[in-house]
């Protein structure tokens, strides 16, 4: 799928996660041996950030932004939305597909994707370029429909 590409956002449409977001961190065009369809490695909020505004404290703003709750997972192409939005976090750094096998360094695994969403979430406006800066904004919003 050239479409659908690393750094990419998504939407789940099918299964636990289905209207949650997501980025691509690899796709599998021709499958793989376990699964024989094209698929994607995704990581995405399965709980977002709580609502913050202006009047608070700084303390309590990274307060309510530690309530994101990552996942990672391999889903089917055809289950996922793509969006127009490309985000720059490196995330092929935090997510090994080796760690994915074993359910305590799954563990480990979502627990350095909290870092790095709380990092990127916390610094937004430190993002170079305008488009990027655009999909992170749009990819920590809650979906409304």
């Amino acid at each position: 799928m050239a479409v659908i590409k690393s750094g990419k956002v998504v939407i789940v449409l099918a299964g636990r996660f289905a209207g949650k977001k997501a980025v691509v961190v690899k796709t599998f065009d021709e499958g793989s041996d376990e699964k024989k369809f094209s698929h994607c490695l995704v990581a995405g909020i399965a709980r977002g950030p709580r609502k913050v505004t202006r009047g608070m404290s700084k303390k309590k703003v990274e307060k309510r932004s530690r309530t994101m709750k990552p996942f990672v997972k391999y889903i089917n192409v055809r289950h996922v939305f793509p969006t127009r939005y490309v985000v720059d976090m490196d995330l092929k750094k935090a997510v090994d597909e080796a760690d994915l096998v074993d359910d305590e360094r799954k563990i480990d695994v979502k627990k350095g994707l909290k870092k790095v969403f709380e990092d990127r979430y916390l610094n937004q406006k430190a993002v170079t370029s305008e488009k990027k800066a655009a999909g992170s904004t749009y990819f920590f919003q809650k979906l409304r429909f």
